[in-house]
């Protein structure tokens, strides 16, 4: 007998419907399975056989044949454990053949015949929404991830056993239903109200969060550059229902899914350790899986002790930086993740970390030219803004009545500002000023006649490149939604201007 379900093979981001077939018929007991199959899948075999033992299902002792279609397409991972299973039980009789119909399945068997979690529900689920399917069943432990998607039948099964009872006798499994997605609040414990002083750093950071703009901060070290950068997710707009899943979408491949929250409700603070390889950085592995700028989508990239990165992981960022996607070649094809993200980064002056302070700073001339040029012009150019981190003052410290501006009271300045970009990109591709592309510049950034004046004095007074132009301009007009203006005026270019990166030491 011939029986088939649909499943789905993930590829890097990309997920591909994969339709499961299986054949028994006469010749010696023999259990084969083609298809492009990676090891994992063709494990497959041998925990299904043990499964359906455990779960006292009999298997035919016949020729089965499972075939994967396309057959073109390469298929790996656990996931076509349950599906392989419903195919069999539907071919040998166990199940009716016609209730398979329309139904998508994935999840890893046991070998007690239990079905176990699998990473990449959600794009899955997303995937039999648009093909049509009319129900995807999946692992009981990846209910809530799936249910996170609108319009799609979804049912968690715990056991082959109860896969036979729903599909044979249409029991539902005896127990309450999974619990119903929990969006995580944007609750955090720390407050730019802790931090004293550094008022330039916090005005620099609202205006990086509301356009979504790359920031460096520089200073010496305890002037409280790390503390600013942890304080970061704090004043972040708020993700809209269509990032949440995109960025949901990544982690469920990756394995970083949180069950009790299958859909991401704060946007991503990503901190990797300057030891970072660079394939972890970029993504890597045969099947290439998300890296570090792909985790930190829609959300924050952290970069402490910038220079202290090999010089070799750095430039990696330079692509990212300005396509918002990073492109992965390998032998088995092409893969494209996106990585728009806001980088943040911290570096100390020189090696001690006091220059200019002559009277504190250790380092030679060579030292400091050195280590301020482990950071390359080229990816300097794609900061938007720089800020100088000064040591806190005695007063500073001493005054704990003296109350700075809370994370509240900036992140309600950063989502005024959200709301006009909203307003003004809507219907677009685009989500932050930022992202203005370079032959949409005059239609969204318009300035006056005093704003142009200073911006084309500054160009040709300060060899700007084309891409730091650019960019400023766009620092503008984030500034400029901050002010509640529709033009960019003289005042606005003028600040854009002073987070310009400083030039090198000599």
């Amino acid at each position: 007998m011939f029986s088939s379900v649909l499943s789905a093979s993930i590829s890097g981001l990309e997920v591909s419907p994969v339709r499961v077939e299986a054949d028994i018929g006469q010749g010696l007991p023999q259990f084969t399975m083609v298809g492009y199959l990676s090891a994992q899948v063709r494990e497959a075999q041998d925990r299904v056989r043990s499964a359906f033992r455990n779960a006292r299902i009999p298997l035919p002792s016949m020729r089965i044949t499972v075939n994967f279609s396309p057959a073109d397409i390469p298929k790996s991972g656990s996931r076509f454990d349950l599906p392989v299973a419903l195919s069999i039980l539907a071919a040998s009789g166990e199940i009716p053949a016609e209730s398979l119909s329309g139904v998508m399945a994935v999840g890893e068997l046991s070998l007690s015949g239990g079905i176990t979690h699998v990473t990449g529900v959600l794009p899955v689920a997303l995937m039999a929404r648009k093909s049509g399917a009319s129900l995807l069943i999946v692992p009981y432990a990846n209910e809530a991830e799936a249910k996170a998607v609108d319009g799609l039948d979804v049912l968690g099964l715990g056991s082959v056993r109860e896969a036979v009872s729903f599909f044979r006798d249409g029991v539902l499994p005896g127990r309450e239903g999974a619990p119903p997605p929990d969006p995580a609040l944007n609750k955090y414990s720390e407050d730019f109200e802790d931090i004293q002083g550094q008022l330039s750093a916090k005005r620099a950071a609202a205006i990086a969060a509301a356009g979504f703009h790359n920031l460096l901060l520089v200073g010496t070290p305890g002037s409280g550059k790390t503390m600013i950068a942890r304080r970061f997710p704090t004043i972040l707009p708020s993700l809209t229902r269509e990032e949440a899943l995109e960025i949901s979408r990544i982690y469920s491949i990756a394995g970083l899914l949180d069950e009790s929250h299958p859909v991401m409700g704060v946007r991503p603070f990503r901190h990797p350790h300057h030891t970072i390889s660079p394939q972890a950085l970029a993504g890597g592995g045969r099947i290439p899986t998300p890296g570090e700028v792909s985790l930190a989508h829609r959300g924050i990239l952290f970069l402490d002790e910038f220079p202290e990165f090999h010089s070799q992981t750095l430039e990696i960022l330079r692509q990212p930086l300005e396509d918002r996607e990073i492109v992965i070649s390998r032998t088995t094809g092409t893969f494209r993740f996106p990585a728009s993200f806001l980088l943040l980064a911290a570096m100390n002056p020189c090696p001690c970390g006091y220059y200019p302070d002559f009277s504190r700073c250790s380092c030679t001339p060579r030292a400091i030219h050195d280590y301020q040029n482990r950071i390359s012009k080229p990816l300097l150019d794609r900061i938007d803004l720089s800020v100088h981190c000064p040591p806190v003052s005695f007063e500073d410290l001493c005054a704990p009545k003296r109350r700075g501006m809370s994370s509240a009271e900036i992140r309600q300045k950063v989502e005024a500002a959200r709301e006009i970009e909203e307003r003004r990109f809507a219907g677009t591709p685009i989500h932050f000023n930022s992202e203005i592309p370079a032959n949409r510049i005059a239609e969204y950034c318009h300035m006056d006649e005093d704003a142009s004046k200073t911006l084309e004095y500054a160009f040709r007074t300060r060899g700007f490149s084309a891409r730091s132009y650019f960019r400023i301009v766009k620092v503008s007009r984030t500034i400029a939604d901050l002010d509640a203006s529709e033009t960019i005026r003289a005042r606005h270019v003028e600040e854009a201007l002073t987070y310009r990166p400083p030039d090198r030491a000599q």
